[in-house]
């Protein structure tokens, strides 16, 4: 294949895809802040950029995770609110209540490992992912062991030339 390039797209199908995918994670959590709860043993590991824009939560958290965090909405949570671009909840970590609100826009994960379903987004401006805590906020944080093939996992990741 000398000499064949893919051209550059002149439209962001990107940036479309990750705005929709983001889009069923809202739709997910809308539907659990609309019934007050999690159906059967479903849960959720949200992964979000702490410092991304419109992130709003406790400084300690910031500090405690300046790049990246991620909770879990299972057992002990409160006050789910979620409209078109973000939502907030209310956790607790080390028994200190807190509430953040995250747009969607912020979230590089989403993780129901109830039934090995996951989402991974490119985070905008970059470079590597890198490697965080789980947040340790309060309440069953037992992680299931990753799907090895993939199967239910789906991966938003163009590389886009500069």
């Amino acid at each position: 294949m000398t000499g064949s390039t893919i051209p550059d797209s002149l439209i962001p199908y990107d940036e479309i895809v990750q705005e929709a995918l983001r889009a069923v994670v809202g739709r997910v959590l809308g539907s659990v802040a609309q019934t007050g709860g999690l159906p059967g043993n479903h849960h959720f590991y949200i992964t979000f950029k702490t410092q991304a824009p419109g992130v709003d939560i406790p400084q300690r958290l910031i500090d405690r995770f300046p790049d990246e965090m991620t909770i879990v909405l299972q057992h002990r949570f409160w006050d789910l609110k979620v409209d078109d671009t973000r939502f907030s909840v209310g956790l607790s970590f080390n028994q200190v209540p807190s509430m953040l609100d995250i747009p969607f826009s912020a979230i590089t994960g989403f993780h129901d490992p109830a039934v090995n379903f996951e989402l991974r987004f490119q985070a905008s401006d970059v470079a590597e992912e890198s490697e965080h805590e789980p947040a340790e906020n309060d309440g069953d944080t037992a992680r299931a062991a990753p799907v090895e093939d993939g199967s239910n996992v789906v991966a938003v990741d163009f590389k886009r030339k500069k």
